[in-house]
C-alpha cells in the first residue's frame, strides 16, 4: 500500500488535498495524495516504487500550463518544488527541475547574463519549460540547454545531450516519451550589458502587463501560434472575446488566454477551448493546436 511506502521513506505528503493552489488556473480539484519529493534520490525511488503499482501519478511542475479535468484525481501527483538547487559559475548554470524559470530568469540578467530575457515572464518550472520547449520573443530554451539530467525507464539517472532531445516548437522528446524523467539541467548563458538586460526587460514587463490578464488566473497562452499568423486574433476576429462559459472565460485582454473569472471547472474551461476551436475552424479553415495540457 502506497501509504506504508510513504511512512516508511518519510515523505513529505497529503491526503485528499486541494490542488487549487498548485494550478495557476485555481480550479478547485482534489487528489488522493500528494508528494514532495526532498531530493532527486527519493525521487527516484518513489517513481520506482510506482511502477509496482496500479497507482495512475502526475508530476506537477508550477501547474502553469495545465488543466485539471477532474474535481479529484483519483492518483498521486508528484511536485517537484524541493529540487531547487541552482549553481551558477561564469555562465555555466546548473539547476533542478524544481526551480523557477522566472526566478532564474530575472536572477540570471540581474547579473548580465544574456539568453534568458525571454523567460522573465513564463512561470513554470526549469523541467516542465524544457520538456514544452517554452519560449517567448522568437526564443526557447532549446537555444541555451546544454544538458539535461533524467531519470530513464530503467530508473537510472544518465545525463541527455541537447542533440538527444528532438526539440521542437514547443515540444521535445519528453511530451512523447513520458517515462523520462528531467531532474536538472545545464544551461549555457553569454555575458553581457547589465544595464541594457534589464532595461529589455522592463520594456517587456510594462508591454505584457499591457497586453495580458496578468490580474486573473489563467494557464499563459491557450494556443500554438500558426505559421505566420497568431491565434489570438484569429480569435479575437471570430468574435470571442469576453465569450464565458460558468467562469472560464476568453481574456477581454488577449484573445489566447482563457482566465477563470470566479469558480471555472476544467471541464468549463475545456468545453470554452473546445468552443474557440470550432469557430476559428469555421471562420478559417485553420486547427488550431492546443499548447496546455489535460490532465484527467
Amino acid at each position: 500500500m502506497i501509504k506504508n511506502f510513504i511512512k516508511k521513506h518519510n515523505l513529505e505528503y497529503y491526503e485528499d488535498i486541494s490542488l487549487k493552489r498548485y494550478n495557476t488556473y485555481r480550479i478547485d480539484s482534489k487528489c488522493k495524495y500528494l508528494i514532495f519529493p526532498k531530493n532527486k534520490e527519493e525521487l527516484k525511488e518513489l517513481l520506482q516504487y510506482l511502477s509496482t503499482t496500479e497507482e495512475k501519478y502526475i508530476i506537477l511542475g508550477n501547474g502553469s500550463n495545465i488543466i485539471l479535468k477532474e474535481n479529484y484525481y483519483n492518483g498521486v501527483v508528484i511536485l517537484l518544488t524541493k529540487l531547487n538547487k541552482l549553481t551558477i559559475t561564469d555562465n555555466t548554470i546548473e539547476v533542478e527541475a524544481g526551480y523557477s524559470l522566472q526566478k532564474l530568469a530575472l536572477e540570471s540578467c540581474s547579473i548580465g547574463l544574456t539568453g534568458l530575457e525571454f523567460a522573465c515572464g513564463i512561470p513554470g518550472h526549469i523541467g516542465a519549460s524544457i520538456a514544452m520547449n517554452a519560449g517567448a520573443y522568437n526564443s526557447s530554451l532549446s537555444e541555451i540547454v546544454e544538458t539535461v539530467e533524467v531519470i530513464n525507464p530503467n530508473f537510472e539517472f544518465v545525463n541527455m545531450t541537447k542533440q538527444d532531445l528532438d526539440f521542437e516548437y514547443r515540444s521535445s522528446m519528453f511530451k512523447k516519451n513520458k517515462n523520462y524523467i528531467i531532474v536538472s539541467a545545464v544551461l549555457k548563458l553569454e555575458k553581457g550589458n547589465k544595464e541594457e538586460i534589464l532595461e529589455k526587460i522592463s520594456k517587456r514587463r510594462v508591454k505584457r502587463i499591457e497586453t495580458q490578464p496578468l490580474d486573473m488566473p489563467s494557464a499563459g497562452s491557450v494556443f500554438r501560434n500558426p505559421p505566420n499568423m497568431h491565434a489570438g486574433e484569429l480569435i479575437e476576429k471570430c468574435g470571442l472575446k469576453g465569450y464565458n462559459i460558468n467562469g472560464a472565460e476568453v481574456s477581454e485582454k488577449h484573445a489566447n488566454f482563457i482566465v477563470n473569472t470566479k469558480n471555472a471547472t476544467g471541464r468549463d474551461i475545456i468545453k470554452l477551448i473546445e468552443k474557440v476551436k470550432q469557430e476559428v475552424k469555421k471562420e478559417f479553415n485553420i486547427d488550431l493546436i492546443l499548447e496546455q495540457i489535460i490532465v484527467d
